[in-house]
């Protein structure tokens, strides 16, 4: 089955905790502190491939979570690291987050993007010895990893996109110039998913798709032709196939523009050629009427050709121009930098912020929010560390101007997980 969008959820894996520990040896009195650190959580890793051609693995899988970080031990034993999930998926997916924003495209084979970044392990109590903290009673959580919604979205990468409206015999064309096997008969909407053929041209190859048959309206989500108008948006050709058996070739040929026109990106500015095709059974005369009142709707640099994809008339002058408009604009492309988006895990540090509630306060901010995280709360050496840090930062000495009364509530977050008393 093709799929070519999908909605998952991404959990990358959390960290694991820190460990209290002290050494416990004959003849070692008052051994030091010895609590490992917890193993960093896996990430969840998207990599492109030509072995893939559909998101249909994902379905039905719609959380894809990479291992947690195990926890520290006695003897600094370090927790294992959480195994990486790796995700393959075809070549030409792009990844949105939940707002549309595009985090990634992959476009080459074998390129990757780690999507969701594992939380870091908590540090053991052996991190936090000193000249005046030699027998620590503390140790962090594991950050949590993150975990966000995304949308996969498959856009095929090919040369030449075949568009028109249904039943314009764009399959037969794919059939009978490559090795595609479309599913091929004479009603409308034969053809339900993108199909891609590899065409050879006086020795060179060319990647042709041929998309489902547009309809009027398609670009606002009639028929199916929303959701394959995407796959036309790398091609760098567009060979437009209008029936010669129409009763208005050239109110066909605006329908399918006004389509490209209409796509939430303007796909009628691409380079195209059109071909009138099944021409095969028509006199030269009718075949010249046609051309010219295509000719009244298309731009004057517009090349047309007259074809029959089932008798293969006129088939190696249509490749052949559609080779050198090819050539053409992947030079052109090549010149022009990709603006691929970067992504970036890291947290981005806000500086604190304090809220005045009612009889409490709330504290919000990357820093001091990452720290509460990694607070055990249920360990009081824990709070006390974090009651430090705070007044490391600064936030006490604020709280204090403004009058904190001891056993006031300072929650630390929005979602109101961690909270501390002054």
């Amino acid at each position: 089955m093709f799929v070519d969008s999908v909605g998952l959820v991404l959990k990358a894996g959390d960290g694991g905790n820190g460990a209290v520990s002290f050494r416990h040896e004959i003849y070692v009195d008052k051994g030091g502190p010895d609590g490992g650190d917890g193993g960093n959580g896996g990430d969840v890793v998207l990599v492109a491939s030509t072995n893939q051609d559909t998101l249909a693995a994902y379905r039905y899988n719609k959380v894809m979570a990479a291992g947690a970080g195990g926890a520290g031990s006695k003897q600094k034993k370090h927790g294992k690291n959480g195994t990486d999930l790796e995700l393959s998926i075809p070549v030409g997916t792009v990844v949105l987050d939940e707002d549309g924003v595009v985090l990634a495209d992959l476009v080459t084979d074998g390129q990757r993007a780690v999507i969701a970044g594992g939380g870091k392990g908590g540090y053991g109590n052996a991190h936090f010895t000193s000249s005046v903290r030699q027998a620590p009673r503390v140790a962090e959580k594991g950050e949590k990893g993150d975990e966000l919604p995304v949308r996969l979205e498959l856009k095929m990468i090919a040369d030449v996109g075949l568009v028109g409206l249904p039943n314009a015999g764009k399959s037969t064309l794919l059939a009978s110039v490559s090795n595609a096997r479309p599913e091929i008969a004479d009603y409308a909407f034969t053809t339900l998913s993108p199909n891609l053929g590899v065409v050879d041209v006086d020795g060179n190859t060319l990647l042709m798709a041929d998309i489902p048959g547009l309809i009027e309206g398609a670009s606002e989500g009639k028929g199916l032709g929303d959701e394959f108008l995407r796959h036309v948006e790398r091609t760098a050709v567009l060979v437009h196939l209008v029936d010669a058996y129409q009763d208005d070739v050239a109110a066909a040929y605006k329908t399918i523009v006004g389509e490209l026109k209409n796509y939430e990106i303007d796909l009628s500015k691409k380079p195209h050629i059109v071909a009138l095709n099944k021409v095969e059974g028509l006199d030269e005369d009718i075949i010249a009427d046609r051309i010219a009142e295509l000719k009244t709707v298309t731009p004057k640099t517009t090349k047309i050709f007259a074809i029959s994809a089932k008798s293969k008339q006129g088939i190696t002058e249509l490749l052949r121009e559609v080779q050198k408009v090819v050539a053409r604009q992947r030079v052109k492309q090549s010149k022009v930098a990709p603006k691929l988006p970067v992504i970036s895990l890291e947290r981005h540090e806000m500086p604190w912020k304090v809220v005045e509630q009612g009889k409490s306060y709330l504290v919000t901010g990357t820093k001091i929010e990452k720290f509460a995280g990694r607070t055990d709360f249920d360990n009081p050496h824990g709070i006390r560390r974090l009651r430090d840090i705070m007044r490391k930062m600064g936030i006490m000495a604020y709280l204090e101007k403004q009058k904190i009364a001891p056993g006031t509530k300072i929650q630390i977050g929005t979602e109101g997980n961690y909270e501390v008393e002054y």
